[in-house]
């Protein structure tokens, strides 16, 4: 069927990088590969970092709404769409579109990846929240890719049939490809980088920007400290605003320290693929692509229990997962997992499992079957 695809937040070919994008796009392809054509039918930002900027969104919206409406009257019957899709709302960056070109269209408004914050009902953003608010309980059908999204936005649906959870899924075939080629990537990347391959290797991929990154710095180098054998390499990929804040809060580990800096989307997979064990706090993580990414490629995880990451990160079978904030357990989990590699290769087979269980195939035939179900219910 024909789906208008929208994305409050961000639009999937914005010119700057993010996990955002990154998920819109995946959205993207797992409905074309189940054989629907998807049209981004606005580019449209609703996302805005003050709360005095709702109102102007609002009313820029409601224009923008209008205006997709009327391009979309205009066409033949058969060439509008069957059904309406909306990645990410919440209430910085409210669906102002989707609830009402939908119902003048009368077709099924779905949303992907929706929250709701009841303690911003009163505050400077209750202009978002109510708009988002309106929108999830108007869903036809809502896809939630973590038991806490599911939790935020079942009281707002009078069917809770329609809010499913939909855990987070990539493209798994790059890197369950890089991490058979494990060997190869080592080698190329011990030369690159300056590591010893005889000796374990952490990674880190994240951004270097202020606010939850930085944050996750500071606590990754403060479970450094507490590493109990010196043998262990840190590489770390990524780059931004911070980054000679965050060269500075790890600089007491510079000799077992390696920046790669910005790789592009398809350099990432050998970077995975080449290490041991992937390390990341999870300041306030969402639940982090990163995480599934590494065990596609067969690298367990060690992380902050936080939020959504317990939906991506199988406990004990693909990583192990520490209290949010605790450096100590951090480190405690890091060093098991150094100190035994029999764990290690278990829960490396563990996450190359759940890489296979996450894949594209599996999430397109799943987001179908919702799909075809909310069409049906809307049509009763």
């Amino acid at each position: 069927m024909r789906i208008a695809f929208y994305a409050p937040l961000k639009p999937p070919h914005h010119a700057v990088p993010s996990g955002d994008r990154q998920i819109a796009r995946l959205y993207i392809a797992a409905l074309e590969r189940a054989g629907h054509r998807v049209e981004i039918v606005s580019e449209f930002r609703s996302h805005t970092k003050e709360p005095a900027g709702q109102v102007a969104l609002a009313a820029q919206g409601e224009a923008e709404a209008a205006r997709v409406l009327q391009q979309l009257h205009a066409r033949p019957a058969r060439e509008r769409p069957a059904l309406w899709f909306t990645y990410h709302c919440y209430y910085k960056a409210p669906d102002w579109l989707g609830p009402v070109v939908s119902r003048a269209l009368d077709i099924p408004y779905v949303i992907a990846e929706a929250s709701h914050a009841p303690k911003r009902a009163k505050g400077p953003w209750a202009v978002g929240h109510e708009a988002a608010a309106t929108a999830i309980s108007a869903a036809d059908a809502i896809l939630a890719p973590t038991q806490l999204d599911m939790a935020c936005v079942l009281p707002l649906q009078a069917s809770p049939e329609r809010v499913v959870q939909v855990p987070p899924f990539l493209d798994a075939t790059p890197f369950l490809a890089a991490g058979a080629q494990r060997g190869s990537h080592r080698a190329r990347q011990a030369v690159a980088h300056g590591l010893d391959p005889a000796r374990p290797w952490l990674l880190v991929m994240a951004m270097m920007r202020n606010g939850a990154k930085l944050d996750s710095y500071r606590l990754l180098a403060q479970t450094l400290a507490q590493l109990p054998r010196p043998d262990w390499q840190l590489l770390v990929v990524g780059d931004g605003p911070e980054r000679t804040t965050v060269e500075a809060v790890l600089a007491p580990f510079a000799e077992r320290l390696r920046y790669a800096g910005a790789v592009a989307p398809d350099e990432t997979a050998a970077f995975y693929a080449a290490c041991d064990i992937y390390v990341w706090p999870a300041i306030h993580e969402a639940y982090g692509m990163a995480f599934l990414e590494a065990q596609a490629c067969g690298l367990p995880v060690v992380a902050g229990r936080v939020r959504g990451v317990p939906d991506v990160v199988a406990e004990n079978r693909s990583g192990l997962l520490a209290p949010e904030g605790d450096a100590t357990a951090l480190a405690a989990l890091i060093a098991r997992l150094l100190d035994d590699p029999a764990l290690r290769a278990r829960l490396a087979a563990g996450a190359r499992a759940l890489g296979m269980e996450r894949d594209l195939p599996r999430a397109a035939a799943t987001i179908d079957a919702i799909l075809q179900a909310a069409v049906a219910r809307h049509a009763a």
